[in-house]
C-alpha cells in the first residue's frame, strides 16, 4: 500500500543557502539546529564576545580556532582540518546528528560560516545552509535576538566521509604540472598578487592559480549573487574544465569554501577544496611561488 503526505509534512532540506524569513519560521522546530561561526582572524576571542553579547535564539557557537580546525604542525597550514572523531563528538553536543537540519550564520557575509558548512558536506551530512546576508540583516530587519544559551539535548554524530571533496599539497603539486585541473584562489587581489601578506610569512600565490576574490559572490547589500549569475561567472572561469576538476584555496581553507558554497549553489558539484590553502604551501620552501596577474 502506498501512502502520502501533504506537502507541508513533508520537510525541506536546504542545502546551501536560506533566508532570513524561512529561519524565522523554524526557530522553534527540534529538528532544525543553528550555529553561530562570527570569527575574526586578527582576534580570536572578538566572535565569541559577540555571541555572548547576543545571538539567534537557540544558537549554538563554534569557534574556527577550537572547533573548526586541528592544532597547527611546522608543515599545516594555519587552520588544519579537524580530527573527524573529535569534530563528531562536537556536533553530536551541539544537537547535530543526520536528522537535523542545519544553519550556519556568522556577520562577515559568509566568510567564517561557510567553513562548517563545508566540513558538514565533507562529514556526509547534506541538510546544512548558510544563512544570506547573516546576522547583520537578520538584526537589520529586527528580528529576535537574545543572550540565553540553548538547553541541548546530546546526539550522536556518524560521519560518512567525502574523500573526493578534498585534496592535498601533493596533489595540488601535480596539477600544478599538468594543468589537469583548475586552482581557484579566494583571497583579495593585492593578497593573490603578492603586494601585501598580512597574514603568512611569504606573499604571493600557487603558480597557475587564478584569482577568484570570494567577495565576488556578492551583492552590494552583502547577499549572494541570483544562482544564474553565479553559474554564468564560474562556468566563464572554468573555461571548459569541469566543475569536479575545480580545486579551491585561500590563505588557510575558510574563505576558499565560500566559493564552493557559490558553485553547488550554482548547480556547479564536486569542486574540492585544498585545505591547507597557501599557508601550508609556503612550508615546504621547494614550492614554487608566482606573484603578478599570474
Amino acid at each position: 500500500m502506498l501512502f502520502f503526505f501533504p506537502s507541508y509534512l513533508v520537510p525541506m532540506t536546504f542545502t546551501t543557502l536560506i533566508d532570513t524569513d524561512t529561519l524565522a519560521r523554524h526557530l522553534t522546530d527540534p529538528r532544525w539546529v543553528v550555529v553561530d561561526c562570527r570569527f575574526m582572524l586578527t582576534n580570536a576571542e572578538a566572535g565569541r564576545r559577540a555571541y555572548d553579547a547576543g545571538h539567534i535564539p537557540g544558537t549554538r557557537y563554534a569557534h574556527l580556532d577550537e572547533d573548526l580546525s586541528n592544532r597547527i604542525t611546522p608543515h599545516s597550514g594555519r587552520h588544519p582540518l579537524p580530527d573527524p572523531a573529535v569534530l563528531s563528538k562536537k556536533l553530536g553536543a551541539w544537537g547535530i546528528d543526520q536528522t537535523r537540519q542545519v544553519v550556519v550564520y556568522d556577520d562577515s557575509f559568509g566568510a567564517m560560516a561557510s567553513r562548517l558548512w563545508w566540513l558538514l558536506r565533507w562529514f556526509g551530512h547534506d541538510a546544512v545552509a548558510l544563512l544570506d546576508g547573516g546576522y547583520a540583516k537578520w538584526v537589520r530587519e529586527k528580528r529576535p535576538v537574545t543572550t540565553d544559551k540553548p538547553l541541548i539535548h546530546p546526539v550522536t554524530f556518524a560521519p560518512r566521509l567525502r574523500p573526493t571533496l578534498r585534496v592535498n599539497a601533493a596533489f595540488v603539486e601535480q596539477v600544478v604540472k599538468d594543468n589537469a585541473f583548475l586552482v581557484m584562489d579566494a583571497r583579495a587581489e593585492e593578497r593573490y598578487r603578492g603586494d601585501i601578506e598580512p597574514l603568512d610569512k611569504v606573499a604571493g600565490h600557487i603558480p597557475g592559480a587564478v584569482n577568484v576574490p570570494y567577495e565576488d559572490n556578492l551583492d552590494i547589500g552583502g547577499e549572494f549573487l541570483p544562482a544564474e549569475e553565479l553559474r554564468e561567472r564560474y562556468l566563464d572561469l572554468l573555461s571548459g574544465v569541469t566543475p569536479d576538476q575545480a580545486i579551491h584555496m585561500c590563505g588557510s581553507g575558510v574563505t576558499a569554501c565560500h566559493n564552493v558554497l557559490a558553485m553547488e549553489h550554482a548547480g556547479l558539484v564536486g569542486a574540492k577544496l585544498y585545505a591547507g590553502s597557501w599557508s601550508e604551501w609556503i612550508t615546504d620552501p621547494d614550492r614554487p611561488v608566482a606573484k603578478g596577474e599570474q
